[in-house]
């Protein structure tokens, strides 16, 4: 089972030097727009379950999920059939699956932790959780692809969590009644992503970044929908559902575009052209946006040990991924 991981996906994963395409620098621009818009999404998210006038339930995580999609999906359709018109090589069944799938793992799963995730804890906290994602990249990369564990790397994953322990204990920004569960399915929300780099990184070099981008969207829309529409009959009904305040539209369109549509093809882009590590690198900018706008759009504290804790997370992460480097496959 390990060796079948490491033939077919290991390769296209783990040698970032080789299947790249265009000029390194601008998959780093990709990269490190992709992580501050998508740093942006938990500000959002937070903001539309502010309660807001006579409005004081909360909006479901679901029903925003189903938001961002249907805001987005339509431009994803229209790009898939203009791709696929265009495609010669044509992706066969197979292939056009497993890159659903994937999506559905990315961008349903993943989204409803976070989303779900972030009703009990802080857009800061949030983004730190998240910010582990990169060592789940290499610490997932040696166990099934082939990557190489140090003893610097694993000193590195320490002095992260280390930082992490030192926010939980002293930080200001870890103030919540559920702050366990709305951690622990934000770092659910981290691993999975993680796998998701891994895998789709194959796909992207197979098909394209923007055909992949569009069927993975595509699988995780399905998945979506159907929660939406059984989480709807189960409560009011559908109408009752989409009977919300415009200013949660407005979100949800924000969410679409800025957070959504933008990233998703960057992201994608800049994998295929420098790789999963080096995207996961960029991301070290994510948790810096999220706090200035944290705190300059929701008024979340920060104090001095959320600040020495989310330096010590960001200098370990950054030690980590420069200290574990991917070990080429045996052939």
């Amino acid at each position: 089972m390990k060796s079948n991981l490491r033939e077919t996906l290991a390769a296209p994963t783990l040698s970032d030097e080789n299947n790249t395409s265009g000029p390194a620098w601008i998959g780093v621009c990709l990269g490190l727009v992709a992580a501050i818009l998508y740093s942006l999404k938990a500000i959002f998210v937070k903001l539309a379950y502010l309660p807001s006038g006579a409005v004081t339930e909360q909006v479901p995580p679901i029903t925003l999920m189903m938001l961002r999609l249907g805001f987005s999906f339509p431009v994803y359709l229209i790009i898939l059939v203009w791709v696929w018109r265009r495609t010669d090589n044509k992706p066969k069944p197979k292939q056009i699956g497993m890159a659903m799938m994937i999506g559905v793992m990315a961008y349903y799963v993943c989204t409803w932790l976070d989303f779900t995730g972030l009703q009990y804890i802080t857009a800061q906290l949030e983004r730190l959780l998240l910010f582990t994602y990169p060592a789940f990249v290499i610490l997932l990369g040696a166990i099934f692809f082939g990557g190489r564990l140090t003893k610097w790397g694993i000193a590195s994953v320490a002095l992260a969590y280390g930082g992490l322990i030192i926010v939980f204990m002293g930080g200001d920004i870890t103030e919540s009644p559920n702050l366990l569960l709305g951690s622990g399915l934000v770092i659910g929300c981290a691993f999975v992503f993680a796998l998701y780099q891994l895998l789709a990184k194959n796909f992207i070099d197979r098909i394209g970044p923007k055909l992949f981008t569009c069927l993975a969207m595509l699988g995780a829309a399905s998945a979506i929908f159907l929660h939406f529409l059984i989480n709807a009959l189960h409560a009011d009904g559908v109408s009752a559902a989409f009977d919300l305040p415009p200013r949660i539209y407005w979100i949800g369109l924000i969410i679409a575009v800025f957070s959504t549509l933008i990233p998703s093809f960057f992201m994608n882009s800049a994998i295929g052209r420098i790789g999963a590590q080096k995207v996961a690198m960029l991301g070290m900018i994510g948790p810096l946006a999220t706090i200035i706008a944290a705190i300059l759009v929701l008024g979340e504290p920060f104090g001095l040990w959320d600040g020495v804790g989310t330096a010590i997370t960001i200098f370990g992460i950054a030690l980590y991924m420069k200290s574990s480097k991917a070990k080429p496959r045996k052939t």
